[in-house]
């Protein structure tokens, strides 16, 4: 009776230690999760906040280069024609390049997630 009760304590024992690893493997991978959530989270607030600040002054430049330059061919109606071209120019660019950029931002973000 003795091996029984020495072979039940050691599979007890062996299921005890299984639990734990099992119970320690889903703490940490939940603790991964958050971690992942709370740095993706955080970075696209500060890029929504930059964002929004960066449009607000391009925004404000474009208006003023755009009423400078009426003043300067005397014609507002041309300078908005003129600047539109030149959004319209670098828009083209950066749909162009937007596999570069796609790439630079991959190996950029890349560190991050998979340390």
């Amino acid at each position: 009776m003795s091996v029984l009760e020495s072979l039940n304590n050691t599979s007890n024992k062996a299921a005890d230690s299984g639990q734990q690893l099992y119970e320690k493997t889903r703490e940490y991978y939940k603790l991964k999760a958050f971690k992942h959530l709370a740095t993706t989270t955080a970075m696209f607030s500060k890029m929504m906040v930059v964002g929004c600040l960066l449009f607000l002054g391009f925004a404000f430049f474009v208006v003023a280069g755009t009423i400078y330059l009426g003043e300067v061919v005397e014609s507002i109606a041309l300078s908005c024609m003129i600047v539109g071209v030149l959004l319209f120019c670098i828009a083209g660019i950066l749909y162009k390049t937007r596999k570069k950029i796609d790439t630079i931002i991959v190996r950029k973000l890349s560190p991050k997630f998979f340390d």
